[in-house]
């Protein structure tokens, strides 16, 4: 088992999420810094570490756990939410450009814009 430099974490996360917010970033390399890592590298660390965290507290999975919904269906059913909230912060701010609605292809591409919607107007009333 091995913990991971905390130095390498926060550099890893930042350089592969940019536009996460910073208190997310605090949160999740303490979260990877508190566990025994097995046989994995610092990006599957990352990537577990957020789909686990978003999946329990910014979606429904657990609530839908708790009405029967199955394990595989559940995590289907919050996937896109999280897959929206986790590429809003892969983008630099000058890529979050929405493009015409003419011009959308994918359904969960109008989620995305919702979510990097709220977080710039978050970080804006934060700046004030």
């Amino acid at each position: 088992m091995a913990k991971f430099n905390e130095k390498k974490v926060r550099a890893h996360f930042l350089r592969d999420y940019p536009d996460c917010p910073d208190f997310a970033v605090a949160y999740f390399v303490n979260d990877i810094m508190t566990k025994d890592w097995t046989n994995i590298s610092i990006a599957r660390a990352i990537e577990l570490t957020i789909h686990k965290s978003l999946r329990h507290t910014m979606t429904d999975y657990d609530q839908l756990l708790l009405v029967g919904v199955d394990r595989a269906e559940a995590r289907r059913r919050v996937q896109p939410k999280i897959n929206a909230m986790i590429d809003s912060w892969k983008k630099q701010r000058a890529e979050m450009v929405a493009r015409p609605v003419d011009q959308r292809i994918d359904p969960t591409e109008f989620a995305a814009e919702l979510l990097v919607t709220d977080k710039i107007i978050m970080d804006r009333l934060a700046e004030r």
